[in-house]
Order: C-alpha cells, then sequence, then structure tokens
C-alpha cells in the first residue's frame, strides 16, 4: 500500500467511532414512544431525578461531538474545525429530528435540537481547556509534535 493511501486510510479510520456513535443514536431514535416509557423505569432505580429522556440528547450529542473530535485529530483545535464538530452534530440532529417524525409516539422537537447543539458545545468548549485537550490528545493518539493541520 502506498504512503497516501496508508494516510487517507489513517484518516478515514479514525471516524469509525462517530459513524457508530450515530447508528447508536439512530437506533434509539426508532424506539417508539411505548418502548422507551418501558425503560425509563429502569434508569430511573439509578438516576431518580429523571422525568423523561431529555437529558439524553446532551450526553448522546456530547458523546459524538468527541467523536468527531477524535476523527479530526489535532485539526479540531481550530476554532473553524470546533465550529465545524458542532455544525455536524447539529445537522445530524436535524436528520434525527425528522426521522423520529416517522417513529409512533415520537415527533419532532426544536427543543430536543437545542439540546443537541448544547451538549456539542459543551463538548467543544470542555476540549478546549488545556488540561483536559493535552489529556484528551494523549488518549486519541494525536501526538504534540503534529501540527493542528494534519
Amino acid at each position: 500500500m502506498k504512503k497516501r493511501s496508508r494516510d487517507i486510510y489513517k484518516k478515514t479510520i479514525k471516524f469509525v467511532p462517530a459513524i457508530g456513535w450515530m447508528t447508536v443514536i439512530f437506533i434509539l431514535s426508532s424506539r417508539t414512544g411505548d418502548e422507551m416509557n418501558q425503560v425509563l423505569p429502569l434508569f430511573q432505580k439509578w438516576f431518580p431525578f429523571m422525568n423523561d429522556f431529555n437529558w439524553g440528547h446532551f450526553v448522546a450529542y456530547f458523546l459524538l461531538a468527541a467523536a468527531l473530535d477524535y476523527g479530526f485529530g489535532r485539526r479540531a483545535e481550530r476554532l473553524s474545525m470546533k465550529l465545524l464538530i458542532v455544525a455536524l452534530c447539529v445537522l445530524y440532529g436535524v436528520t434525527d429530528e425528522y426521522h423520529q417524525s416517522f417513529v409512533g409516539g415520537r415527533m419532532m422537537d426544536m427543543k430536543d435540537l437545542r439540546n443537541d447543539g448544547i451538549g456539542a458545545a459543551v463538548w467543544v468548549a470542555f476540549a478546549s481547556i488545556p488540561a483536559i485537550r493535552n489529556i484528551w490528545r494523549r488518549i486519541a493518539g494525536t501526538n504534540k509534535e503534529s501540527p493542528p493541520d494534519q
């Protein structure tokens, strides 16, 4: 395999976690309202303050933003890439809400979309904290020597 092909492969494979997490979001969005209501009491045993799954949008899109950040590597440290990560998460949230409009007992909700964007923005802000960023880059396997645009 040529060096250029290997580099493209390495960059592409880093997006597998984001694609996997998008699949999880899609599967969860495919559950009917009745199915979600049956699962809620299980979560309430561990988190008694939960009234519904609205908080799940924050968590799901926080994790999606983290997975996209992982895929972009050091490039994600640039402001333009941070904005792109949030925009991609919101765009996926739009498709998720549209998808839910076809699922029984579910509907499109702009508050969910807002929460998706907030979750993604919180990740971007969190990952911008220098101590967190250094730990994250170590976990993500991007070394300090490589410039942010590679």
